[in-house]
């Protein structure tokens, strides 16, 4: 029998979070919208940052009418400045910031890669100013509005490909492995000032992103056997690690990079 997710279940009490404030950037869908809705579950106040025009804005209205405090915040991550302005946004909101999960990013492409020779500059350049700059920009910006409260914690979303190849996905992989080093450069920088930041590298999950190459019988049969557990991930799997790593309960851990990957890397 193949194996099936297990429902997954919010881990963390209603009050887990409460008086706290967490933003999750590419919250309109996928691993974004199931922390987010992890994080208002448990009692925190939540900025949901997307682009302009994405389905964000509808899906903080449904949290709020569900009771939570939310808000959406138009952002593109690319952008420093459009970084910087979502964090004070949020804080404007809310008065502070106390974790922070970036998600926001771009696959490869279907259909767009290329061995390395090969690879197109301008689509190296765009995913790579929205993978790592974007991750960089919303630290960067992130930092300071949790230093002015004493600390918090960060959760910068990777990959499975921050850790291994995979062949004509060069500008992906790359940013992937430059999020995995940011992550850990920040930690050390921040660990005496009451920051922890930590990375999550993700194996194939059933989201948006994952579409294309799931779309077909041969596509999916092929990335679900590279995984050793049976399955692909489900988001609320990956929110329930983010919201562990930025919660009291991983207070000694900072500068670390989880692999939630149904085995994928065990190979």
């Amino acid at each position: 029998m193949t194996p099936t997710a297990a429902n997954p279940r919010r881990t963390f009490s209603p009050e887990a979070f409460a008086g706290r404030v967490a933003l999750v950037t590419g919250a309109a869908s996928g691993i974004g919208l199931a922390t987010a809705k992890a994080f208002a579950a448990s009692g925190a106040r939540v900025a949901l940052a997307d682009l302009p025009g994405s389905a964000g804005e509808a899906q903080a209205r449904a949290l709020r009418e569900a009771g939570a405090q939310a808000i959406f915040v138009a952002v593109d991550v690319a952008d420093a400045a459009s970084a910087a302005d979502m964090v004070a946004s949020t804080v404007a909101a809310f008065g502070r910031l106390d974790c922070a999960v970036n998600n926001a990013g771009v696959g490869g492409g279907e259909g767009q890669r290329r061995a390395t020779a090969d690879y197109d500059l301008e689509r190296w350049r765009s995913i790579l100013s929205i993978n790592l700059d974007g991750v960089f920009h919303c630290v960067r910006a992130e930092l300071p509005a949790m230093l002015a409260n004493g600390g918090g914690a960060i959760v910068n979303m990777a990959s499975i490909l921050g850790s291994v190849g995979f062949a004509n996905a060069s500008a992906y992989t790359a940013s992937k492995h430059g999020v995995v080093g940011l992550t850990r450069v920040a930690a050390i920088e921040y660990a005496q000032r009451g920051i922890r930041v930590n990375a999550i590298g993700p194996g194939f999950i059933e989201t948006p992103m994952t579409a294309p190459v799931r779309a077909t019988d041969e596509g999916l049969a092929a990335i679900t056997a590279q995984h050793p557990i049976g399955r692909l991930g489900q988001p609320e799997e990956i929110a329930g690690l983010a919201l562990f790593l930025c919660s009291d309960a991983a207070s000694f851990i900072t500068g670390a990079y989880y692999l939630d990957d149904g085995g994928y890397t065990a190979r």
